[in-house]
């Protein structure tokens, strides 16, 4: 494996693992819906997974799009001189613009998804911002498939420039590798998180991080993209 290929692999797992550990909404609802509706452990497990690789699946229809752009850029003659330098600077300038927004994102509390558990152990899903009053009918009563709806309908955008990166490249090699990654680490991140709350373990306190989520990811693309215009990565 190539050290540039190492770079984008590094940050795949990076920002999957943050995105998916600093946001409880990835995990929370699992754990809730096993202790008050008594699952299996195999049923919480099968839940998880299905809604972790529903989740992957928007991000990957998304990161496609990425791939299909810097594929179609390559094939430019003129493009071929600068090919290395022009995608590591696309990057650059997109994680820079992501960190800028996410952080833009946490000042304003925009609007973000939170789950709330009533008695009998129902839980509602609405949005809101912090200080925020949120009254009954803004909320929605979360089963299963309402979870996995929810899930395939947030992707994680960081995925789309490393792909992008790699469609430049024209390595079906890399944009294989940066999924298989992508999808096994969130995946495995979510099981990891609902385990340990099945098991009545929370000292993983994420709560102050999630409204950075964004800015955290647009960090780890624009440490990516320092590396690969200025390190030789």
């Amino acid at each position: 494996m190539n050290i540039g290929l190492t770079t984008l692999v590094v940050s795949a797992v990076t920002i999957s693992c943050l995105h998916t550990a600093t946001g409880p909404d990835h995990y929370l609802p699992f754990i809730v819906l096993s202790r008050s509706k008594k699952w299996t452990m195999s049923k919480t497990i099968f839940w998880t997974v299905l809604c972790g690789f529903g989740h992957i699946l928007s991000s990957v229809v998304i990161g496609l799009i990425g791939v299909l752009l810097g594929w179609q850029l390559s094939k430019l003659t003129w493009f071929q001189d600068v090919r290395g330098n022009m995608s590591g600077w696309c990057l650059l300038g997109f994680g820079i613009v992501y960190l800028l927004w996410g952080l833009r994102q946490a000042y304003l509390n925009k609007p973000h998804k939170h789950f709330d558990v009533y008695e009998g152990g129902d839980i509602y899903v609405y949005e809101h911002r912090h200080g925020d009053i949120v009254y009954p009918q803004q909320r929605v009563k979360v089963t299963p498939w309402i979870l996995f709806a929810i899930f395939v309908m947030g992707p994680s955008e960081p995925l789309v420039p490393l792909l992008f990166y790699s469609g430049s490249h024209r390595s079906a090699l890399e944009v294989v590798v940066l999924i298989s990654v992508f999808t096994l680490t969130t995946v495995l991140t979510m099981l990891a998180m609902v385990l340990i709350g099945c098991y009545g373990y929370s000292f993983l306190k994420t709560d102050k991080l999630e409204r950075y989520v964004h800015a955290i990811g647009g960090a780890v693309v624009t440490l990516c993209g320092i590396g690969m215009v200025f390190l030789g990565w």
